[in-house]
């Protein structure tokens, strides 16, 4: 796409477009009829066509074609000609998707400005389309565990509202993403999506980067509330707010209208709120850092999203993800995971949750060699192990036990990670380590494993036995 198809039946005319483009720079095809436009068309498409609107001797018109490119290659802008031109070919050539109508004879600056607008104006919507389509493959979900089932599904029903939510959960767990996700499947998909990142603006910039300003140096500048318009606003960390600064936003969401620093004019705007913080904000109230009446109306549907180590049983799948995404945008290599590997992750521990999660699959693509699986070592960091293969290293204190004291607690540390690997699932851990769901009850109360989350499903599901 970066050549001009030129189409008109006369020779002298298109000829004479054709000169005039390449002295300015441009690659040019010509064509006198439409089956030689279409055939050059299905060749390669062109970056535009200029159309003549009367073909003599064709099977189809200046508007058949139109419609034809139109349907199948709906990026390419056309600009009609004709020496026949009248208000309604001009109407009927734009209501079938034309960019612009200019009549014979024609001038030629005239000509050369339209085709400049009408190319930029393409190159523009595809670089928006990439980008939409960027920002869809930021929002997918990825996951199947009952934690992530139960958050998406309150996602789902918040899309289709304008109601503000509040996500809440630890770093890194993805809360943007939850964001984005409701941005991408509600009304406003199309309008933008924009963040603000409260803990990395200075307070005293805050008022000026929310709302703009106006000076008469340089004139309006555009806070992110306007450029944010039609679509939503995403207030991330937003306990990081400066006080000033939130008493000003609490108006904005009563009001839906504000003005910009050193104006004096109002500006409305349309805009759906999402906030998302890590702290406690009924803390941050009673400390006095926080507004109550700012929370009360941040906090309409508060959506939490959970940790990594709520949901472990979804790494094996986000990790294939992150490696499809490295490989489809870094061009780093598609490896798989082994099950070690996969075991592995899901026994970590996660404080970075999945923005750690996605830290340590880059890492292993980066530094890793080949294309085979990734292995234990690779996701864990460590290096190539020097000693005999197959060969188990213990830990100090282990290696200092009576062997039935050590085989108990390596038991016991074993089952409660494979229990908390499989998400508190009894029957899955039974299955995995190869045992009865009953002896795998009675292993585990001998060894005093009945506390906590997993020890009320362990008894709970003794009871059904």
């Amino acid at each position: 796409m970066s050549d001009i198809l030129i189409v008109d039946d006369e020779r002298d005319i298109r000829e004479l477009i054709g000169d005039i483009l390449r002295d300015e720079g441009y690659a040019t095809r010509l064509a006198c009829n439409s089956d030689e436009c279409m055939a050059a068309i299905d060749a390669e498409p062109p970056a535009l066509i200029i159309l003549d609107i009367w073909l003599k001797d064709s099977r189809m018109d200046g508007i058949d074609i139109l419609k034809a490119v139109r349907r199948d290659n709906p990026d390419v802008p056309v600009v009609i000609i004709s020496g026949h031109g009248n208000i309604e070919i001009a109407v009927a050539a734009i209501k079938q998707g034309a960019y612009d109508f200019i009549e014979k004879p024609f001038n030629i600056d005239q000509l050369l400005v339209v085709i400049a607008r009408a190319m930029e104006t393409a190159r523009l919507r595809r670089e928006n389309q990439a980008l939409r389509r960027r920002e869809l493959a930021s929002a997918e979900m990825v996951g199947s565990s009952p934690a992530f089932r139960a958050l998406k599904a309150q996602l789902d029903k918040v899309t289709k509202s304008n109601g503000r939510v509040m996500l809440t959960g630890p770093s890194g767990a993805g809360k943007e993403m939850a964001a984005r996700y409701i941005h991408a499947h509600s009304p406003r998909a199309s309008g933008p999506f924009v963040t603000v990142s409260s803990a990395s603006v200075e307070p005293e910039r805050m008022e000026a980067v929310l709302f703009g300003r106006e000076t008469p140096e340089r004139g309006v500048e555009q806070g992110l509330l306007e450029q944010a318009h039609g679509g939503v606003i995403y207030f991330d960390e937003v306990a990081d707010m400066p006080p000033g600064t939130q008493s000003k936003i609490l108006r904005v969401l009563v009001e839906q209208q504000f003005t910009r620093v050193g104006g004096t004019a109002k500006v409305r705007v349309d805009l759906r709120v999402i906030s998302s913080t890590t702290r406690d904000l009924k803390a941050e109230i009673a400390a006095g850092r926080f507004r109550q009446e700012l929370y009360d109306r941040l906090n309409v549907v508060p959506v939490a999203v959970p940790s990594l180590g709520e949901r472990r049983e979804d790494i094996p799948a986000l990790a294939r993800h992150f490696i499809e995404g490295f490989n489809r945008t870094q061009g780093l290599p598609l490896r798989p995971l082994s099950a070690e590997a996969e075991a592995v992750l899901q026994t970590m521990a996660w404080p970075g949750n999945v923005r750690q999660l996605r830290n340590v699959v880059e890492r292993a693509l980066i530094l890793g060699e080949g294309s085979g699986p990734i292995e234990p070592r690779e996701v864990r960091g460590e290096p190539e192990p020097a000693g005999e293969e197959g060969r188990v290293v213990l830990s100090g204190g282990l290696a200092t036990l009576p062997l039935r004291e050590a085989r108990e607690l390596f038991e016991r540390e074993y089952l409660l990670t494979q229990i908390n690997r499989f998400g508190g699932n009894i029957s899955r851990t039974a299955s995995f380590v190869g045992m009865e769901r009953s002896a795998l009850h009675r292993k585990l109360k001998s060894l005093g494993v009945m506390g906590g989350k997993a020890g009320l499903r362990l008894e709970a599901e003794a009871e059904a036995d």
